[in-house]
């Protein structure tokens, strides 16, 4: 069946799938889409200021022309093998990259080729990593964790609310309207009926009996505008969709009654977290704050001692971000 350009995907589901279909937080769910959109001659608006803040970042450590660059393309497929599937409900990234770093040669060999036939080729590194799997592996999953720490890790607090909330919010759907609810809320190309999840606007089709047992959902922030799949039998189907509240993302909040947290924490130390709505090296939070090199390295070593402030290596320069525990706190704070 064919609908607007694009395939119908149909999954029949038994009481077992529906039995075995969970949710998860997937970091690589983050890393890819986030990747794609850095490359993307242009930014949707939402994600426009992390863009402007991480692109030259990415492009000073030659990242915008690495591994990713060859496995990531501007548009269409993605090598599965990228985006194992998540044994828990929240795996850290680790965990993950050692899921990529298991993939067997034949599963690299075979999403290659895929990735061969829709581009037109493979790049030099994705072809030494179709020749030599074991041996690239490695140097992806480096290139991965080396972009998750200068892209990513220094937002995933903020990032992980926005994902935490909408796991949160379609769980409280299951309980209080049924599956069938929580399945037609999640994007305008899902659908489901008559015991049938049809997803609409797909480049290929693909059922039930190819597609593996249960359902994998996972909320994503850049994933879009449509949800994006990994079909990848005997795994279950994965499903990342478009969390809710991406829109407020990045926005700059309201930090009232930071007077009452400088009268615990000590004015410098209160301003630097004010100031760490954008994560920023020393050097930078020095000449936004006026505060000498030394002194704001001092009062950050103290706030990530606390459990406040993470410190994330970009490069040369180690950027700071808040914590989730910061965020709190500053919330607690205001009126």
């Amino acid at each position: 069946m064919r609908i607007d350009g694009g395939v119908v995907a149909e999954l029949v589901f038994s009481v077992r799938d529906l039995a075995q279909m969970r949710f998860a937080v997937s970091p690589m769910w983050e890393v890819g889409p986030s990747f794609r959109l850095l490359r993307s001659p242009s930014v949707h608006p939402v994600h426009r200021p992390w863009a402007e803040q991480v692109r030259p970042r990415l492009a000073a450590a030659g990242l915008d022309r690495g591994w990713l660059a060859e496995l990531v393309p501007p548009s269409g497929y993605v090598p599965d093998f990228l985006n194992p599937t998540p044994s828990g409900p929240s795996p850290l990234l680790a965990a993950e990259l050692d899921g990529i770093l298991a993939a067997r040669a034949e599963r690299v060999r075979h999403d290659l080729d895929r990735l061969r036939a829709e581009r037109g080729g493979l790049g030099p590194r994705a072809q030494a990593l179709y020749s030599r799997p074991r041996t690239s592996l490695a140097r992806v999953a480096e290139e991965i964790q080396h972009y998750w720490e200068m892209a990513l890790a220094p937002y995933w607090a903020r990032i992980r609310a926005v994902l935490d909330a909408d796991v949160s919010h379609r769980a409280r759907q299951v309980a209080e309207r049924g599956t069938a609810h929580l399945l037609n809320d999640l994007h305008a190309s899902v659908r489901w009926d008559d015991d049938t999840l049809r997803l609409l606007r797909r480049p290929s089709a693909f059922f039930r009996h190819t597609a593996g047992q249960g359902l994998l959902l996972i909320p994503s922030v850049f994933t879009g505008p449509g949800p994006f799949t990994r079909v990848a039998p005997p795994d279950p189907l994965q499903l990342a969709y478009p969390a809710r509240g991406i829109g407020s993302l990045w926005e700059r909040r309201s930090l009232a009654g930071t007077a009452a947290l400088a009268a615990v924490l000590g004015r410098a130390r209160t301003l630097l977290l004010t100031e760490l709505g954008n994560p920023a090296s020393t050097t930078e939070l020095a000449r936004r704050t006026g505060l000498s090199p030394a002194g704001v390295s001092q009062n950050l070593t103290a706030l990530r001692d606390a459990g406040l402030v993470s410190a994330h290596r970009a490069g040369r320069s180690v950027l700071y971000a808040r914590t989730s525990a910061a965020e709190s706190v500053l919330a607690a704070a205001s009126p």
